[in-house]
């Protein structure tokens, strides 16, 4: 099987839409910046669906489903919100189509025009505070702990795949509360969820802080989020955990009685994370020989595939591939038989290989008469023979070793790759030599952190919270300066 995937170092770009095309996750489909996932990619995007669902569950929350389509009224109550997200609506402005007068094709009817646009959701906020105008009047219907998984709509002019696209699936949790203290609990909770998600699940190292004023979610008075750098040196934003306030309650009237009798608006929050961790799962682990998967993450975390000449070999070994599956089903562990014979040996090995598959197996007649089996790990491709007796509870320690290699792996790779840059000349050469994350003093304005944007295209991904406030001197104009904030280029 040639694989015929660009190397890292050529064009790291091209290295990445290979992966996922080759790797089956995904294709451009015949809608502009619209992409199908496809099953091998769906179904990792069911693992991580499924693990943060319980996660959330596990928190206090209740899935629900709102519509898709919103009044463009709707959108002209919360002016930020409104701004944030005008450029990047798509609006439904009829409601029929009818043969054309030429015989040729349909056309949209002229006489079915709506007498208000309707926006396909960019997201849900206005129209969950809309319904939740109705289901709120008193403390005791507080807190209310909302997730909704589905599909979205941002009109994107240049797209990626899982990256960037104009439709993409996520989940967005909508929660109101009595107090400001509550939702501020709530937002920074569902922020270490996610970093939670990021690390123990995708094996992928995340830095926690705040967005930058400029940088907030439309609507939100601070925007919190996780951070994760790619093997190419750009940062990726993983998950964003917004904290409300009042903003949405007040633009849809959404007051609550509270214990003492007052009237009070509810505080609220949202957050949420997209099929983008698709496209940082590839970029955070895989390399040139293919997708590489955590363990935790991968639908197939066994292959075995069978060494044979002869049909009657095939049976005597599937007798013995039974034995192990039967111990991996009950440590609930998922496996693939591939007994093709439309393939041989070496193409499976490269097809899992490219697809991530963490461990491979490999078993023939000369095996079964040693004891033995072949085992390939996928995340260093080290290969060694291992007894069959015993084999079960050998995968699964390598499963174990797996997933925590290659996280540490990433989490080396980005420590090396944080930098700190007490000037501007300093900034640049680090930012155009090296890439990474960059440590560096900010005045806080918005006119200095837009010029460093316009010169450099370098963003603040964040006010990171793990590294202490350091006083000092912006590089740019040399004012003051709070604390070092985490400068990179980006997704």
């Amino acid at each position: 099987m040639s694989k015929g995937i660009t190397s890292r170092s050529e064009d790291y770009s091209k290295w990445y839409n290979d992966i996922v095309q080759k790797a089956d996750l995904a294709e451009n489909s015949g809608v502009r910046g619209m992409m199908v996932i496809k099953p091998y990619g769906y179904a990792i995007w069911e693992k991580i669906q499924a693990q943060l669902d319980k996660m959330f569950k596990e928190t206090g929350h209740q899935n629900a489903y709102f519509p898709l389509l919103i009044p463009k009224s709707y959108f002209s109550k919360e002016a930020s919100h409104v701004e944030g997200f005008a450029k990047e609506c798509a609006v439904v402005t009829h409601y029929r189509l009818k043969n054309s007068p030429d015989g040729k094709g349909v056309i949209v009817d002229p006489d079915a025009k709506l007498e208000e646009e309707l926006i396909i959701r960019p997201t849900s906020e206005t129209i969950i505070w809309s319904t939740y105008k109705n289901w709120i009047q008193s403390y005791r219907d507080l807190p209310l702990l909302i997730n909704q998984w589905a599909n979205v709509m941002r009109w994107e002019m240049r797209t990626r795949l899982f990256l960037r696209t104009a439709e993409f699936l996520w989940q967005e949790g909508h929660t109101a509360h009595a107090t400001q203290a509550e939702a501020w609990t709530e937002t920074t909770k569902m922020l270490d969820v996610y970093a939670e998600f990021a690390e123990t699940w995708m094996a992928m190292p995340v830095i926690k802080g705040a967005k930058s004023a400029s940088e907030r979610f439309a609507g939100a008075l601070e925007t919190l989020c996780i951070e994760a750098l790619m093997q190419d040196g750009k940062a990726l934003q993983a998950g964003t955990s917004h904290f409300l306030g009042q903003n949405f309650a007040k633009a849809f009237d959404v007051k609550f009685t509270d214990q003492s009798g007052k009237l009070d608006y509810v505080w609220a929050t949202s957050w949420g994370v997209s099929t983008r961790l698709m496209g940082a799962l590839v970029m955070a682990h895989s390399d040139d020989n293919g997708l590489v998967l955590p363990p935790k993450l991968a639908p197939i975390q066994v292959v075995i595939v069978p060494i044979y000449q002869k049909i009657e070999q095939l049976e005597i070994i599937r007798t013995e591939v039974n034995k192990i599956t039967e111990q991996l089903k009950i440590k609930g562990i998922s496996f693939k038989f591939d007994d093709r014979d439309s393939q041989r040996p070496g193409f499976k090995f490269a097809e899992y290989e490219l697809k991530g598959v963490p461990v491979r197996l490999a078993l023939g007649p000369r095996d079964i008469e040693q004891g033995t089996i072949e085992v390939v790990r996928r995340d260093t491709l080290e290969k060694s023979v291992v007894q069959q007796v015993g084999i079960v509870e050998y995968i699964e320690k390598l499963l174990e070793d797996i997933q925590q290699n290659i996280y540490q792996k990433a989490l080396n790779f980005r420590n090396e790759n944080i930098r700190k840059a007490n000037s501007y000349d300093e900034f640049k050469t680090i930012l155009n030599e090296k890439g990474g994350f960059i440590l560096a003093h900010w005045d806080g304005t918005p006119e200095t952190e837009e010029q460093i944007k316009s010169e450099t295209k370098a963003t603040i991904r964040s006010l990171p919270f793990e590294y202490e406030k350091e006083e000092g001197i912006c590089i740019v104009t040399g004012k003051p300066s709070e604390r070092r904030v985490l400068f990179a280029k980006s997704y």
